[in-house]
């Protein structure tokens, strides 16, 4: 792990208002974070509102967005004999298709220059699913500044798209321009370069599908006009025996330095073989208490650090040999099946220009900030 020099929860569900007394607010995490032009900080964070009505003798429930610019949202109902099986997010049908029991939208906060303090929550949602796009919700933003424009990408659930990327850009982190869906379904965690590189936009990205041959992993892509995309990729970043081998994915967007674009990652350790363990923690040097939890061989998030070529960005140069954020405090740990997690979506320069800001969703609850020096995260990069 690397020395964290200050860290904090920015937001928890209680600071979020529900959008209608249907809901409650189960969480408030996974934010997308970019320094603005007069220095603060905005935040872009995603609210998982849950129907507090889920079912009745008769009937099961789950919400749609059928706005077609404002906050609207339709209450479906489904007979008991459609069902399958349900759970406290899902309705699964005969069919195997699901319906979800809660949905999310983007709350915008901004915190003062420093990262650490909250100046405002906007009381209502501030980008929202609508029926053309995202109508079961949207998820987990990023946001990229190239040249003066802001991009967002941003995972959007329909019926008919099921999971996809879309994008949407804006002048002044207010009013979006929706531009669509960028990739198909279950593709995600796509994170934006900051800069064209040879005259292309270029993203990570990191697809999946319900057969492969190996674990989901992240991708790179190119684009002309920032809408279609090729020269598909994988990326080397991880193989087995490393600690991220099981699933990894971008997190936050790219940063450059004058060493190579860093990104921070995220990378899940789950049913680890014992040598990787042990290799982890040895070289973490870590309790006994959080040994005893990666030997348990649970689903555990965490984040890494990667450096990449700055004119060949699918060339991996160097990473980090162990996880760099580890989930060990009691908000990092998820009342959903119990599972521990740091997710990195949002990572900003400190004002001072030698930490680095790291933003990230904990346990699926809440939002968190750690600032870590530059140096220190160098340092833990092997070639």
């Amino acid at each position: 792990m690397v020395k964290i020099k200050k860290d904090c929860i920015l937001i928890k569900p209680k600071d979020i208002s529900p959008s209608s007394p249907l809901f409650k607010i189960t969480g408030t995490f996974n934010p997308a974070a970019v320094r603005a032009t007069n220095g603060d900080i905005v935040l872009y964070i995603r609210v998982v509102e849950e129907l507090i009505k889920k079912k009745d003798e008769n009937y099961f429930y789950s919400p749609r967005l059928v706005g077609r610019g404002k906050y609207k949202i339709k209450i479906d109902r489904f007979e008991k004999e459609m069902v399958a099986d349900s759970s406290e997010v899902d309705i699964v049908f005969k069919d195997e298709t699901k319906r979800l029991t809660f949905i999310s939208h983007f709350r915008k906060v901004i915190l003062d220059s420093s990262g650490f303090k909250v100046k405002s929550i906007e009381k209502n949602p501030s980008f929202f699913g609508i029926c053309t796009d995202g109508e079961l919700g949207v998820e987990d933003p990023r946001i990229t500044k190239i040249d003066n424009l802001y991009h967002m990408t941003y995972v959007s659930l329909s019926r008919k798209e099921n999971i996809s990327t879309s994008l949407a850009v804006s002048k002044d982190l207010k009013a979006w321009k929706r531009m669509g869906i960028i990739f198909g379904e279950q593709d995600k965690d796509v994170v934006l370069f900051p800069e064209k590189i040879k005259g292309e936009y270029v993203v990570f990205d990191r697809p999946e599908s319900s057969f492969h041959f190996s674990p989901p992993h992240m991708w790179i892509a190119f684009s002309k006009d920032l809408i279609s995309w090729g020269k598909l990729d994988a990326i080397n970043l991880t193989k087995k025996g490393d600690w991220d081998y099981e699933r990894s994915g971008a997190g936050a967007p790219p940063i450059k330095t004058d060493k190579g674009w860093l990104l921070i990652y995220h990378g899940v350790m789950s049913n680890t073989r014992k040598e990787v363990v042990e290799k982890i923690v040895e070289r973490m040097e870590i309790s006994d208490t959080l040994s005893g939890v990666l030997r348990k061989k649970d689903s555990i998030y965490c984040a890494g650090v990667a450096l990449f070529d700055l004119n060949n960005p699918k060339k991996l140069l160097a990473k980090s040999e162990v996880p760099i954020l580890f989930p060990m405090k009691r908000h990092e740990i998820s009342t959903f099946e119990n599972k521990r997690i740091i997710f990195p979506t949002g990572a900003v320069i400190d004002k001072n220009g030698e930490d680095l800001l790291i933003f990230s969703g904990a346990g699926d609850l809440v939002t968190t900030v750690k600032k870590i020096s530059l140096s220190r995260l160098f340092k833990k990069l092997k070639k």
